[in-house]
């Protein structure tokens, strides 16, 4: 018996009869030799780790655009966040932590240059339209490893598509990724924004911190507890009534408060703009496009609309803003 066949082994044995059990995966786009070590969603978790779209999101916005600081978050480190709280709920829950970490590891790998800024931008101009979580499907799907994608299972995939917050993941791995999504993402942009001097402590509504916590470590703490309180052998992940309502209402104080505010938002019709005119550019200077992405048009029949983007959705904000500066940016003369 191999290694892997004794985790499965072992997964069944101690998980909750609602988790998702490796032995029991749909599969994947294309099938390959199982790994002797690995089960399939910790493979799947392997692969995300080391692949070139993850490695970029550390140079890319979260919130704040080109912040002075080295302490603010990037969509890496949201990344991580996303992965720890999410992988403390499922030990808790007995869920599959390996498919857990998979799903939350891969959630924003299609994320744009600048955040949802970049996001808007792409699916304003873009007729096909622009979004995020289906970006990130497109690149484990096909754009990675030069067109061959990572061939991930259909649990992972299915819980990267469906982290938003409309989405319906079909696992309670993926269910637990969207959730935690939103838990670090309104909690460590309290954190930011407090650091940018946009926002204090106290002006956080009082009802509101006397039902989450006065720390961020006493709201994640909250929230954590309650999840895990609420799901605990039940087929779905639940928030107590009073924590889901705060939690929605703090959601939209911090896009009024933060997310609009103009001090974090000031780049950001530059941004935009920026954004459009290189999608406009490269619409019609295809050439100018690398090999590997025209190939997905010559040979796979993709929409060039879609791979400019797939391109552009791909680019840090350091490479935009080069690629910007030397496609409009006058230079001087050399003699």
């Amino acid at each position: 018996m191999t290694i892997r066949e004794l985790t499965e082994q072992r997964e069944q044995t101690t998980l909750s009869p609602y988790a998702a059990l490796s032995l029991h995966t749909r599969g994947r786009q294309t099938t390959e030799k199982p790994c002797d070590i690995r089960p399939a969603y910790q493979r799947d978790r392997d692969r995300i780790l080391h692949c070139k779209s993850f490695r970029r999101l550390k140079h890319k916005t979260q919130v704040f655009i080109n912040p002075q600081g080295d302490h603010y978050r990037d969509r890496l480190t949201h990344t991580l966040e996303v992965a720890q709280i999410a992988r403390t709920i499922a030990r808790a829950l007995r869920l599959n932590e390996d498919l857990t970490e998979a799903i939350a590891l891969g959630h924003d790998l299609g994320h744009t240059p600048f955040g949802h800024s970049g996001e808007r931008a792409l699916n304003e101009i873009c007729p096909l339209g622009f979004a995020h979580y289906a970006q990130s499907v497109r690149v484990v799907e096909l754009l990675e490893k030069k067109g061959k994608g990572l061939n991930l299972t259909w649990e992972v995939r299915d819980g990267i598509k469906n982290h938003r917050t409309s989405g319906t993941p079909s696992t309670m791995e993926g269910k637990v990724v969207r959730l935690s999504d939103k838990i670090a993402y309104i909690n460590h942009d309290i954190d930011d924004a407090e650091r940018a001097g946009i926002l204090r402590e106290e002006e956080i509504p009082l009802e509101y911190r006397q039902v989450l916590g006065y720390t961020i470590r006493e709201r994640l703490n909250t929230v954590i507890h309650d999840i895990v309180d609420n799901s605990m052998d039940k087929p779905d992940i639940i928030l107590s009534q009073d924590m889901e309502r705060t939690i929605r209402e703090l959601r939209i104080f911090m896009f009024d408060h933060v997310y609009k505010n103009p001090k974090a938002k000031t780049e950001e019709t530059k941004v935009v703009n920026m954004l459009q005119q290189l999608y406009l550019y490269y619409s019609q200077h295809m050439e100018a496009i690398p090999q590997e992405y025209r190939s997905l048009i010559e040979e796979r029949g993709e929409p060039q609309e879609r791979v400019v983007c797939d391109y552009i959705a791909g680019m840090t904000d350091e490479y935009a803003i080069t690629k910007f500066s030397e496609i409009y940016v006058p230079k001087a003369w050399m003699t």
